[in-house]
């Protein structure tokens, strides 16, 4: 021990003996440690097919959607020849505001501020943020009457947005319901379907929201659908509209062609 104490022979031997044993317990520890890393590289791999798995599913619907605009697109194209274009004409818009509102079950139209003075005219759209509102009936030099779409008296062309399908909304009298009847049963419609304006008749430009289908049931004859839809407008709610309408754009048409008197 005194020989130990001054000449260190026993530490000395340890750390030979560590030098000896370490490759022991690395070979000890080495099924540990390639159970491990086969785990690891089996739980990346799965790692790396389900990411590439969802990244297909994803392709694949990306592509379907591409597709379908690109459908839709060549659609608008065709029914633009059929209905003669839209080329040449443009949106008017003007802002007004809302002076009084009448909502009863048997009348429901507002007042607003602007007038013939103001270039207002009777037929046009009038929407908000959400969507139509109604439309222009009557015309003072200051003031302007217009009818609520969810007014009994009330007719709008719509359209499906997810189908194309086209029917008529009409107002029930109450604000938060509007009524599509005479649907064919075999008619593509569903709960939650949008619907827009078709632009059909040419009194409201295609494409504004008007509603959300929230029920369909069959009529007394058994023989068609009946859908009932949510207003996409704020009937109740606003202080200022906007009237909106289709106007010539003077800037595509073509150049004045004048007959000339032949010369001589």
């Amino acid at each position: 021990m005194v020989a130990d104490q001054r000449g260190g022979f026993a530490s000395q031997a340890r750390q030979a003996f560590s030098v000896l044993a370490e490759p022991v317990w690395w070979l000890a520890a080495a099924p540990g440690r390639l159970a491990e890393g086969a785990s690891r590289l089996a739980s990346s791999r799965s790692d790396l097919e389900s990411e590439n798995t969802r990244l297909t599913r994803e392709l694949q619907v990306s592509a379907s959607r591409l597709h379908r605009l690109v459908a839709v697109g060549e659609e608008n194209q065709r029914l633009r020849e059929l209905l003669g274009g839209t080329r040449g004409y443009r949106l008017s818009a003007q802002l007004v505001g809302i002076i009084d509102l009448d909502l009863d079950p048997s009348r429901q139209r507002i007042v607003l501020d602007a007038g013939s003075n103001e270039g207002v005219v009777v037929g046009q759209a009038m929407i908000d943020a959400g969507g139509v509102l109604g439309q222009v009936i009557e015309v003072t030099p200051r003031r302007a009457i217009a009818l609520l779409l969810t007014d009994p008296d009330h007719a709008i062309p719509v359209q499906v947005t997810r189908s194309g399908l086209r029917t008529i909304a009409f107002g029930t009298g109450h604000t938060d319901r509007l009524r599509l009847p005479n649907i064919p049963q075999s008619a593509d419609i569903r709960v939650g379907d949008r619907l827009v304006t078709s632009g059909i008749g040419g009194r409201f430009p295609a494409g504004f929201p008007v509603g959300v289908v929230e029920s369909l049931h069959p009529d007394d004859t058994r023989l068609f659908v009946v859908a009932e839809a949510r207003p996409a407008a704020r009937l109740d709610r606003g202080l200022e509209v906007l009237l909106v309408s289709n106007a010539v754009d003077e800037t595509r048409a073509g150049p004045d062609v004048t007959r000339r008197s032949p010369t001589r």
